[in-house]
């Protein structure tokens, strides 16, 4: 709400300002000049207060700039030399320059834009991962050499497989990691699981 006061109050400053200059009995601005009426070399502190601190003096050396109303001289005569070089062009030619330029203008704005995109693109690409690699590796070691895995055998696994199985140990060797042991108490016909998977008895070979 103050910021809507603050604006009201200043539009209608502007209105009453721009009536006061179109009134017939306003003399026009361009014919009014203005001079210098005091000039001192002291730091004056009105001054800055009204510029806000950008000018701290009103000396001889700065009222020149502050109440020029003509360009520099060097720039009067450039801005003279481009008014005659664009009257010697036609208007065909200087729409046909206008139209390539806001073409090269829009390509050059379209591949900045791209590779904005595809920067942006990219680093969350980059900063996205979804994966550890150090688990990977450590699963692709164990799956292929069996790099991490226990060579122990399960407990109680001594009576229930006999040595003359081949491959027997081995096999409980290499999947000590996901075994499952007997419990203790569990009924004496039931067989020895590993791995989930049912073992077969003492009086059999295996398979």
């Amino acid at each position: 709400p103050s910021v809507l006061d603050s604006f009201a109050l200043l539009s209608g400053q502007l209105n009453t300002l721009n009536k006061v200059l179109k009134h017939e009995k306003t003399p026009l601005l361009r014919n009014q000049v203005i001079i210098p009426l005091v000039l001192s070399p002291d730091r004056d502190e009105e001054i800055m207060r009204q510029t806000e601190g950008r000018v701290p003096v009103f000396s001889h050396e700065v009222v020149p700039d502050h109440l020029r109303t003509k360009p520099d001289p060097e720039v009067e005569e450039q801005e003279k030399q481009l008014i005659t070089d664009a009257a010697r062009i036609s208007p065909d030619a200087a729409q046909k320059q206008i139209q390539s330029l806001n073409k090269m203008c829009s390509n050059l704005l379209e591949k900045i834009s791209k590779e904005e995109r595809e920067s942006e693109s990219g680093g969350l690409r980059q900063n996205k991962q979804t994966f550890n690699p150090a688990d990977t590796n450590a699963l692709v070691a164990a799956v292929a050499f069996g790099k991490g895995l226990s060579n122990r055998r399960p407990p109680g696994s001594g009576a229930a497989v006999q040595s003359g199985q081949p491959g027997a140990g081995a096999i409980i060797a290499g999947a000590s990691g996901m075994q499952q042991v007997p419990m203790a108490g569990a009924p004496a016909q039931q067989q020895p699981m590993l791995a989930g998977v049912q073992m077969a008895p003492a009086g059999q070979p295996g398979k």
